[in-house]
C-alpha cells in the first residue's frame, strides 16, 4: 500500500482588487466591489485603478465607505470567502483611519440626537393633517 502525498495548493501571491475586496467583506457581492472601484472610491497605493488589478501583500487601501475616508493596509490574500474573523484578518486598518472613522460616527450621533422627535407615533387624523403639510394644501 503506497501513501500518496497530497501537495497542499500553492497560495496565490496576488489576488483581483474586486474580488479581494468581496472575499474581505468590504463589500456584499463581486458586482458591488466593481462597481466601487470603477466608479472611483477605492485607490490602491494612491491610485485610481479598475477591478481587475492585482492586490498584493503591503499594499495600501483607500475605501470610501458610509461618506468616510477609510485606509487599510493588505495583510493577506483569502483563499475563500470566509468568516467575519478570518476576512478581518486579511487587512489592517491605520490609525489615523480609525481616529477620522470614530470622528464621524460621534458626529453622525450627535446630530441625531439633536433632532426632535414625538413622543410616540401620529394617529390616522394626524398622519393625514401631517400628509396635508406636507403637500402644501393646508
Amino acid at each position: 500500500m503506497s501513501s500518496r502525498i497530497q501537495s497542499s495548493p500553492a497560495l496565490p501571491d496576488a489576488l483581483r482588487l474586486d474580488r479581494w475586496l468581496w472575499c474581505a467583506r468590504f463589500f456584499k457581492t463581486r458586482a458591488l466591489a466593481t462597481q466601487a472601484v470603477t466608479g472611483g472610491k477605492v485607490h490602491l497605493n494612491g491610485e485610481r485603478v479598475k477591478p481587475a488589478h492585482m492586490v498584493r501583500i503591503g499594499d495600501r487601501l483607500r475605501l470610501t465607505l458610509q461618506g468616510v475616508a477609510a485606509e487599510f493596509e493588505v495583510t493577506g490574500l483569502p483563499v475563500r470567502r470566509g468568516p467575519a474573523a478570518e476576512a478581518q484578518s486579511q487587512y489592517v486598518e491605520m490609525p489615523d483611519s480609525i481616529e477620522r472613522r470614530a470622528r464621524f460616527r460621534e458626529q453622525h450621533r450627535l446630530a441625531d440626537d439633536s433632532r426632535p422627535r414625538p413622543q410616540e407615533r401620529p394617529d390616522k387624523r394626524e398622519r393625514r393633517q401631517l400628509m396635508r403639510v406636507q403637500r402644501g394644501q393646508n
